[in-house]
């Protein structure tokens, strides 16, 4: 599921994806596994945040996070949930995200922080 998407001049600048499911977790296996998504699941899972490396540091990657927040707000998502390095836990945080830390995942020989942010209706 593609959320969030900023095209420029009919070229794909900046997009967030993932998928919804009722895990509460971003698990290293729900990247292998398509059958977790449902569209009525409670938590919107972040696998990427992606703009193209010309493009970046114009605030496309930004606003997309932005379209999806309210997208799944508008949905009555309990909230997102992504996986990052630690140099972009100060970035989600300014949407809000909170970071949970560590939670196990060393794919790609990288330490990865789980960050949450959860909507209060």
């Amino acid at each position: 599921m593609i959320r969030g998407v900023f095209i420029s001049k009919s070229k794909l600048v900046s997009f967030v994806n993932g998928m919804v499911t009722d895990e509460s977790d971003l698990l290293d296996e729900i990247y292998d596994d398509a059958g977790m998504h449902t569209n009525t699941g409670a938590w919107q899972m972040i696998f990427s945040v992606v703009t193209a490396p010309d493009q970046r540091r114009h605030g496309y990657a930004g606003q997309c996070l932005k379209e999806a927040l309210a997208q799944a707000k508008a949905e009555r998502r309990k909230g997102f949930v992504l996986t990052c390095k630690d140099k972009l836990v100060d970035y989600y945080a300014k949407f809000g995200f909170e970071n949970e830390g560590y939670l196990g995942s060393d794919h790609g020989g990288v330490k990865w922080n789980q960050m949450r942010l959860t909507f209060y209706f």
